[in-house]
């Protein structure tokens, strides 16, 4: 997501670093290609005109007219504006009762189950008792399909079969969720094609009924500018509190992003990536605007990686490693660590590289290229080749290219590679014993520690 409109502007930006000053002249020039940008992406109209006019009043004061890096102060005032258009802060979600409800809205194929799954997973990591509650009466697959992921996940589950009155399913739910100790009741809610006054009737009447927390509207932010009709809507009627976008990972423009929360005055508190259940992720308009302009987003890259990481894994293989005990098995358990945070794509992009578009894309396409030929290497070795590297001969190189259907070559090199990693390692960890112990290996200055 924002790929696009991430790559304008920074080309736009870094048209600015050959400029002594920043003028009106050449600010028109810079303003006049961001909105043209921020319509190529999707961007509502209004939006843009507001946001235009907000960085023209802030990049024509007399302090930035006499900035001796006009760059650096453009780039800071884009940021500004992008988080603020954005939400400026992060909305955490207000589950202050026991058990405390989440209202899910959303039309059908929005991800609204999905997401509901995902959410009662983030809320248990986070050491609470979800119940997710199956309120879609009109289609049974729904209801299936959330037992199913209710159950993969080890998540408490209700539903009446056969019972049409959402209300007293909502109502028995509690009494459930009350007699189990869950803590949180998620409504999975029914969903249309299309907004139509059946469907808002029956979310009407369970809004009435009971005391919600958060309604949190689904939406897939592939829709572009429909969403705020959608957003519009639902919020007109019911009084959303927040938003969930979902499939920001895909090949989207952005706009959707950047027109929703000025359009509707509500907040993006969510977001989901992919198509696996892994928990929702707290949605942060400072680290995204960071994103968008090439700034990277290491904050939230270490905040997944402590959730997703079997961290004494991590630290047992860190062991291993500096005491030249590393093993093929272990740099298979690195790569499902490394996995567990994303795509290739995804990591570079929360990474503040300074490449371009297309570099990026190349990188990741070689990264994810190389681990799959490594993967199938690894797995062409016998057990005991893999948890011992010395074991390799030539006549067990043949066999194990073979075994991949690989060039024995690309073997070979992935091979000294390895070795070269090991021995770096090995040095690595007697520096660090050498240090601790006042002394310093391989003829290096010593440190004041």
């Amino acid at each position: 997501m924002f790929e696009s409109l991430s790559e304008k502007l920074q080309e736009i930006i870094a048209k600015t670093r050959g400029q002594a000053q920043l003028t009106e002249e050449n600010m028109q020039d810079a303003l006049r290609e961001i909105r043209r940008a921020l319509l190529g992406a999707d961007v509502s109209l209004n939006v843009v005109k507001s946001f235009i006019s907000s960085i023209k009043d802030k990049a024509l004061g007399e302090d930035v007219v006499k900035s001796t890096n006009p760059s650096q102060t453009l780039i800071k005032i884009v940021n500004d504006e992008l988080t603020a258009l954005l939400g400026q802060k992060q909305s955490p979600l207000k589950l202050d009762t026991n058990p405390s409800i989440v209202m899910m809205l959303g039309l059908q194929g929005s991800g609204k189950t999905t997401s509901s799954a995902k959410l009662a997973l983030k809320l248990k990591k986070e050491g609470k008792k979800p119940l997710l509650v199956g309120l879609d009466v009109y289609r049974p697959a729904a209801i299936l399909q959330l037992k199913t992921l209710a159950n993969d996940n080890n998540i408490d589950f209700f539903a009446i079969e056969n019972e049409k009155d959402v209300v007293k399913i909502a109502r028995e739910s509690l009494n459930y969720a009350c007699e189990n100790n869950d803590t949180v009741v998620i409504f999975d809610t029914a969903g249309r094609l299309q907004i139509d006054s059946d469907m808002m009737a029956e979310l009407m009447l369970i809004n009435h009924n009971f005391q919600i927390n958060e309604k949190l509207l689904v939406v897939d932010s592939m829709i572009g500018q429909s969403a705020i009709d959608v957003a519009l809507n639902f919020n007109e009627q019911l009084g959303i509190d927040g938003v969930i976008l979902t499939k920001l990972d895909g090949d989207t423009k952005g706009g959707c992003a950047l027109s929703i929360v000025q359009s509707i005055g509500k907040p993006i508190k969510l977001i989901a990536t992919g198509e696996n259940i892994v928990p929702l992720e707290e949605f942060h308009p400072d680290r995204m605007a960071n994103r968008i302009l090439g700034m990277g987003d290491i904050v939230s890259l270490v905040e997944r990686a402590q959730k997703n990481i079997d961290q004494e894994e991590a630290k047992a293989l860190e062991e291993k490693m500096l005491k030249d005990q590393f093993s093929f098995e272990d740099f298979l358990k690195i790569q499902k660590q490394i996995k567990a945070l994303g795509s290739f794509g995804g990591i570079l992009s929360m990474l503040p590289l300074g490449i371009s578009k297309n570099d990026a894309d190349t990188i990741s396409h070689e990264g994810e290229k190389q681990f799959k030929k490594i993967e199938v290497f690894i797995q062409s070795m016998t057990p005991a080749e893999r948890k011992n590297p010395d074991l390799l001969n030539t006549s067990r190189k043949r066999r194990i290219a073979a075994g991949a259907g690989m060039d024995i070559n690309d073997l070979n090199q992935f091979i000294t590679q390895f070795e070269t990693m090991r021995k770096v390692m090995k040095g690595f960890g007697g520096f660090m014993k050498g240090a601790k112990k006042g002394k310093v290996p391989f003829g290096m200055p010593k440190f004041p520690f």
